[in-house]
């Protein structure tokens, strides 16, 4: 696999730092499927060509083949991420589907135009200003009538909200929602649940989100396993 220049490839320190930790993270985010079915209405996954910026190791590539797709793309400029996705796929391949993994990073898609219906990414990229190149190419590679949706935190409710707000003084919402309506993005509020296995599950996620003092006073203080979530769902059809 050979290496991908650095433009518009922005450190995840969570998932780069600890992929273990943050497959843990994965298996507890959206166990009712809340972001899955909010991107149905607008697109079907049924019969869709699907391509995931920012897929890390993969992990929802045969999720989204599960629910329909004809082929989904992972794109991921991090090499040891993108191999983790690459095993991931292994098996779906052998079975015929269209699944795989480019490693590539959101500003220099390595696809040709009009050629996926949805563009998802989740938590990747796509963070507000700055993010413009990986708008203009997403909006490149869908064809007409398909989406681009991006899943991002939403800091002005629910716990997770109240504990991302604390932890990011400088993060300002109403900024962020200008900049996606000034792309002609709307937003959908939903909410989503953390539902972790153990606590020491959830221990081990809040330890890679939040600096140590944050992470050890939310455990302090959060009963349980569960955690009502908050994120945006910026869309946009094409």
């Amino acid at each position: 696999m050979t290496e991908v220049s650095g433009r518009g490839i922005i450190p995840s320190p969570n998932i780069w730092n600890a992929p273990d930790t943050y497959e843990t993270e994965n298996r507890a985010a959206d166990p009712d499927g809340v972001i899955e079915a909010a991107i149905a209405s607008l697109h079907p996954w049924q019969g869709a060509d699907v391509l995931d910026v920012g897929c890390g190791t993969g992990f929802h590539l045969p999720r989204f083949r599960a629910l329909g797709a004809a082929s989904v793309i992972g794109l991921e400029p991090r090499a040891p991420l993108a191999r983790r996705a690459l095993d991931r796929c292994a098996g779906a391949a052998t079975e015929g589907a269209r699944i795989g993994v480019v490693r590539a990073s959101a500003e220099a898609i390595p696809l040709a135009d009009r050629t996926v219906d949805l563009v998802h990414a989740r938590w990747a990229y796509f963070f507000g200003a700055g993010s413009e190149p990986g708008i203009v190419e997403a909006l490149r590679v869908v064809r007409r009538g398909g989406a681009v949706c991006v899943v991002d935190n939403d800091a002005t409710r629910s716990t997770f909200g109240t504990w991302f707000a604390r932890a990011h003084p400088a993060y300002d919402p109403v900024a962020v929602e200008r900049f996606w309506a000034r792309h002609g993005f709307t937003r959908m509020p939903l909410t989503i649940r953390w539902a972790f296995a153990s606590v020491e599950d959830l221990a081990a996620v809040l330890r890679i989100e939040f600096a140590p003092a944050g992470a050890e006073a939310i455990l302090a203080s959060h009963p349980g396993t569960q955690v009502d979530y908050a994120v945006n769902l910026w869309w946009r059809l094409a």
